[in-house]
């Protein structure tokens, strides 16, 4: 399980830290594609291919199914840590969650997200705004 936040830079060439906490649980080889609200989702092998099972099973004939899985895939990329415990992030993903230099890795459960620092300053103040609202309809659902 991920969980936790860290702070680390971008290096000129587009090199991360991964977090030591993250590479045992991610392997030496992991996929990274474009996530929601602008981050990058960060899934262990074992963990893709149990979502990718599950997106295959979309009906292409709805729309939504076609888009999401489109969009998905297409910025899906295998990374692979260097002796420095280090990834190489594409220049197509760093564009869409605005990764510059100053990165938060945030362990969601499943996954590692990829944020931007300013996106997840903005994000996080506006989630704890919201946080004892949802806290009150998750207790709706058993939780």
């Amino acid at each position: 399980m991920f969980m936790g936040e860290y702070l680390h830079t971008i290096d000129g060439k587009g090199r991360l830290i991964v977090p030591a906490r993250f590479r045992e649980a991610l392997g030496e080889r992991f996929i990274a594609t474009k996530g929601l609200d602008h981050c990058l989702f960060v899934y262990p092998l074992d963990e893709w291919k149990v979502l990718e099972e599950k997106l295959r099973a979309l009906p292409f004939t709805q729309p939504e199914a076609r888009a999401f899985v489109r969009f998905f895939f297409s910025g899906a990329t295998e990374c692979e840590l260097d002796k420095q415990g280090r990834i190489l992030l594409p220049a197509n993903l760093r564009e869409y969650a605005q990764l510059d230099k100053d990165t938060v890795l945030v362990g969601v459960s499943s996954r590692v997200e990829i944020w931007s620092q300013a996106l997840w300053a903005d994000y996080s103040r506006q989630a704890e705004d919201a946080y004892a609202s949802a806290a009150e309809s998750l207790v709706n659902l058993g939780i």
